[in-house]
């Protein structure tokens, strides 16, 4: 079955990663992944924050 014959219910909770940005280590990005999380999550984006040793990425995602 492709997208265009899906059921909307079929299609709810899919997760679309649009993006990637790696960065230096903050202690504080996460609050600004939180506070992106809690004020776009109507426009059907989600954010998402994760380490890999010195470096941290952030990452952009658009949920259906």
């Amino acid at each position: 079955m492709d997208d265009q014959q899906m059921r909307p219910s079929d299609r709810r909770g899919k997760i679309e990663l649009i993006a990637t940005k790696q960065v230096g280590v903050n202690g504080e990005l996460y609050k600004v992944v939180d506070f992106l999380n809690k004020n776009l999550k109507d426009h059907q984006l989600m954010f998402g924050l994760t380490k890999k040793g010195d470096k941290m990425i952030i990452s952009v995602y658009e949920v259906e």
